[in-house]
């Protein structure tokens, strides 16, 4: 006999997880027990549960395999749905595990009907239904003998198809149940997947060489999905078969170095000019593993790449059903497996001579850079274009970075972020949710074997998840934390200003929101501690700050207002409704005789 708790814990360590994040609470108290009795994975405790979600998130995304993350009832796992719901939007596999109040003190009768009551246990609370719309499976485990059926169901579920969080709800008197591992009922997944046929994949395949062929100005957009689909080596060798421009979406970010000679940037609605200019004058557009959200396509999506045969592979339908007739070809298979299947019929690409549309997507990204002269002035605090761009100088191709949550560790940094091959990147474009930066900092250190970590956050999502730098120190984790000390939330300014006529309500120490000496805070915990005040010696600063061994806390003031540039902006029309502007025509808007010349399809009239 095999208590079932220490059967959950075995599960997790046979999947291959090395550490599991958690904050103890007596409702898991016999999985607490056993985690800390095994000898295959290390625990982490974190001081609270949204950052231990969000810690199992970013290992998850650092290791590509299942993150895991341990939750008490109650609060305990109610605190972890802001990382949950990170995982769900960005498709990453983490398994979470509840504690639950005993079976008969849960709000439900014995043949599982509500009881119509709010809570009958301690700290109880209805956890399953709160996560079932965030999770590809969720379920409180009531009958210790089909333990093994919910476990294997769960991690087979959170990595087939469209990856995503699963939860895993434990009853106290379930948890310490007896249980005879060898007559548990075991979950069958057969036929359980569903993968595109190969005569419709190959129908795909067919359809797209045709438009590749037929191509004078073709663009590959990759995903994440790709990474998802564990097809880098696939995506890699297609990039030098199709031997055209290539971009990336924002969590795809690392896929390729952004020095590749065929490399074009990031679109979207805040993007390099170039990269815009690339996509919408393209004539056929093939995106693997790219959901195609409004932060690439602009809030107009019928009017991205709007001249280009568009090729959309993605493994959920709902995501290529949403375009309706606005992409023309819709695959809904694997990355990995599209990209075997093209690759396996290169001889029937056609060799076309397609060095003019290369070069002028180069001097599109030449001719437009983030970092402008202007960043690189002197000035009484620092730019974080500028520093963007000398971190991207000073960082090795085996580190780690960080973006923060939202606002400038993610809307200026990350725009100008240059990013070398070999280096991954974290960041929650989707979700955005503050207090995302330490948390996942942790997490994707973990995963890397302890490699250099550099987070670089906004001072306002610094101090969400603050306590963690507790868990840093007690770690001793390799992580520099650049924060942006900009007087508070200055995108939220931005947009009062923008609305309102000015910061009006919690912004900044003007408007009832107030940060402390973030210096002082790191020291209490007993981190270094480092300052960059101006831009004059910005270089040499950073390196002095890069060369001292973390964990280490840097405070960089930062411009005030620093504006996000180049953006997506709207225009009034006459009736007063607001229209965006087409993706390639963003502000601060160029000369209308500069923006024609670098058109090559029609302009749109908007």
């Amino acid at each position: 006999m095999m208590k079932l708790s220490d059967y959950v814990i075995d599960f997790i360590a046979r999947l291959g997880i090395k550490h599991v994040f958690l904050v103890p609470g007596g409702g898991a108290m016999h999985l607490n027990d056993s985690l800390s009795r095994c000898r295959s994975i290390e625990f982490v405790c974190n001081l609270h549960e949204q950052a231990s979600a969000i810690a199992a998130e970013n290992y998850a995304k650092g290791t590509n395999h299942i993150g895991a993350a341990l939750v008490t009832t109650g609060p305990g796992a109610t605190n972890a749905i802001t990382g949950l719901v990170g995982a769900w939007l960005d498709s990453t596999p983490c398994i979470f595990v509840s504690g639950q109040v005993k079976r008969a003190d849960r709000m439900y009768h014995p043949d599982g009907t509500p009881l119509g009551v709010r809570q009958v246990g301690v700290q109880e609370v209805d956890i399953v239904s709160m996560v079932r719309p965030a999770t590809k499976y969720a379920v409180t485990v009531t009958d210790p003998q089909s333990i093994r059926y919910h476990l294997e169901k769960a991690a087979r579920l959170a990595v087939t198809g469209r990856p995503g969080p699963v939860w895993i709800d434990i009853p106290l008197d379930v948890q310490a149940s007896p249980i005879d591992v060898d007559t548990l009922p075991g979950y069958d997944d057969t036929g359980a997947a569903a993968p595109a046929r190969d005569s419709a994949l190959d129908r795909a395949v067919t359809e797209t060489i045709a438009a590749l062929n037929r191509a004078s100005r073709p663009l590959l957009l990759a995903g994440n999905g790709i990474r998802l689909a564990r097809a880098e080596r696939e995506f890699r060798e297609l990039v030098d078969v199709l031997d055209i421009p290539v971009e990336t979406t924002w969590l795809a970010i690392d896929l390729i170095g952004d020095d590749h000679p065929l490399f074009a940037g990031r679109p979207g609605s805040l993007a390099p000019r170039g990269a815009n200019f690339a996509v919408q004058n393209s004539d056929a557009l093939l995106a693997i593993g790219a959901r195609l959200d409004r932060v690439v396509t602009g809030y107009s999506p019928e009017a991205f790449a709007r001249h280009a045969h568009k090729i959309a592979v993605d493994i959920d339908a709902a995501e290529l059903e949403k375009f309706g007739g606005a992409v023309h070809t819709k695959v809904c298979a694997d990355a990995g497996a599209f990209m075997r299947a093209l690759l396996a019929r290169r001889s029937e690409i056609a060799p076309r001579d397609r060095r003019e549309w290369v070069r002028r997507c180069a001097a599109w990204k030449a001719q437009y850079p983030i970092v402008l002269p202007e960043h690189r002035t002197p000035e009484s605090r620092v730019s974080a274009y500028y520093l963007a761009d000398v971190l991207s100088d000073e960082l090795g191709p085996g580190d780690n970075v960080v973006s923060g949550s939202s606002g400038s560790g993610i809307e200026l940094f990350l725009l100008a972020l240059r990013v070398k091959d070999g280096q991954r990147v974290f960041h929650t474009t989707a979700l955005g949710a503050m207090g995302f930066g330490i948390a996942a900092s942790i997490g994707a250190c973990l995963a890397g074997g302890r490699r250099r970590t550099v987070c670089v956050d906004g001072d306002g999502g610094f101090q969400f998840n603050i306590q963690e730098l507790e868990t840093v120190r007690r770690l001793q984790l390799p992580i520099t934390f650049f924060v942006l000390n900009n007087d508070g939330y200055a995108s939220i300014r931005a947009s009062q200003t923008a609305f309102f006529g000015g910061p009006r309500i919690g912004c900044d120490s003007r408007t009832g929101q107030t940060l402390p000496d973030i210096r002082r805070v790191a020291q209490a915990y007993g981190l270094k501690t480092d300052i960059i005040r101006d831009q004059s010696n910005l270089r040499a600063e950073i390196r002095r700050v890069l060369d001292t061994a973390g964990p280490l806390v840097c405070d960089v003031h930062c411009v005030l207002d620093e504006v996000r540039q180049p953006r997506l902006s709207s225009v009034q029309r006459p009736d007063g409704s607001f229209v965006s502007k087409p993706l390639e025509d963003l502000w601060p808007f160029l000369d209308r005789d500069e923006f024609h010349a670098n058109m090559l399809v029609p302009v749109s009239e908007v």
